[in-house]
């Protein structure tokens, strides 16, 4: 069993209209709403890819009750979500159907009572021993300590589990100090904890901060991974059919790097193996559908490009 955790979970809803245009009143043409969050959506791929997942974190509310409902139907998928006397967040995302382009609207996050965040950490270390590996995902919302993944890491960490953390900001520069087998930042959020620009030499620092991996998402320049083992970059191929891009939520692209490197991690698969697995989901990922485009998945398998790379000076 794969463990995810989603602090701040959501309902994702996204409306599609032909044209987005400022100041102006627009007919939606297609509704579609299904459970959010980094975790969540990590989860759902993991579940297609044939792994038991664990998903938890908090819901409440009407929204809380609709993202549960949602998850019963979803094979592979467990909740053991924690409940909590405030409402699940929305997320909105609205879908330019000229041009591909997404527009999000993200509410904030339910007020968490030091009694829920109680509540949660015995669930969680309830749910740790276990998992196969445990995924730590996303913001943090009102009420949860910032310090709050460092203490999940160790909790994991104690329990011989490894965890693998995608967040930014301060919860990340003191996740990492927990030393997480993996973390996984973007580009401004790499920048933003090791204060370098320069990718290579970045995801040095930030092992040297503690991280035992660091895969960075680093956008059309693909996947950058400094490991014990080697460092190597994944170059990002383009899809291999054409038509419109399936936009809905882009952050889902690298919800799909993090159910890659998961997968890569419990089937004990070599590094450069989890970094060609998690450049191909991110590249086939379907956001608006809620998954990954399964036949351009398997034929982005034999199409990404995995190199080394020489450490930086």
């Amino acid at each position: 069993m794969i463990l995810t955790v989603t602090l701040n979970t959501a309902l994702d809803i996204t409306y599609r209209t032909p044209a987005l245009r400022p100041h102006a009143s627009h007919r939606v043409s297609e509704v579609t709403e299904r459970p959010g969050g980094k975790g969540l959506a990590a989860a759902r791929t993991l579940a297609a890819l044939g792994h038991e997942v664990t998903v938890t974190g908090f819901a409440g509310g009407a929204t809380g009750r609709v993202v549960r409902e949602r998850l019963t139907g979803t094979p592979g998928v467990v909740d053991a979500f924690v409940p909590i006397g405030g409402a699940t967040r929305r997320t909105i995302a609205v879908v330019d159907g000229r041009t591909g382009d997404t527009t999000r609207f993200d509410e904030p996050g339910p007020l968490i009572t030091p009694a829920e965040w109680s509540a949660f950490q015995e669930v969680y270390a309830d749910l740790v021993p276990a998992a196969a590996a445990v995924a730590l995902c996303g913001s943090l919302p009102p009420g949860v300590p910032v310090g709050a993944y460092a203490g999940l890491v160790r909790t994991a960490r104690a329990a011989g589990v490894p965890v693998l953390l995608d967040t930014g900001g301060e919860p990340l520069r003191r996740g990492v100090a927990a030393r997480p087998d993996v973390i996984k930042p973007n580009a401004a959020e790499l920048a933003e904890l090791t204060g370098s620009y320069e990718p290579l030499r970045a995801t040095q620092d930030a092992r040297r901060r503690g991280a035992r991996a660091v895969v960075a998402s680093l956008g059309a320049q693909g996947l950058l991974a400094a490991t014990p083992e080697g460092r190597w970059r994944a170059a990002p191929p383009a899809r291999p059919h054409d038509g419109p891009a399936d936009t809905g939520d882009p952050a889902d692209t690298d919800d799909s790097v993090v159910a890659g490197l998961l997968a890569g991690l419990v089937e004990r698969l070599p590094w450069p193996d989890r970094l060609l697995r998690a450049a191909a989901l991110s590249a086939a990922a379907a956001p608006a559908a809620g998954g990954f485009d399964r036949a351009a998945y398997e034929e982005l398998l034999d199409r990404v490009a995995v190199t080394t790379e020489v450490s930086a000076a």
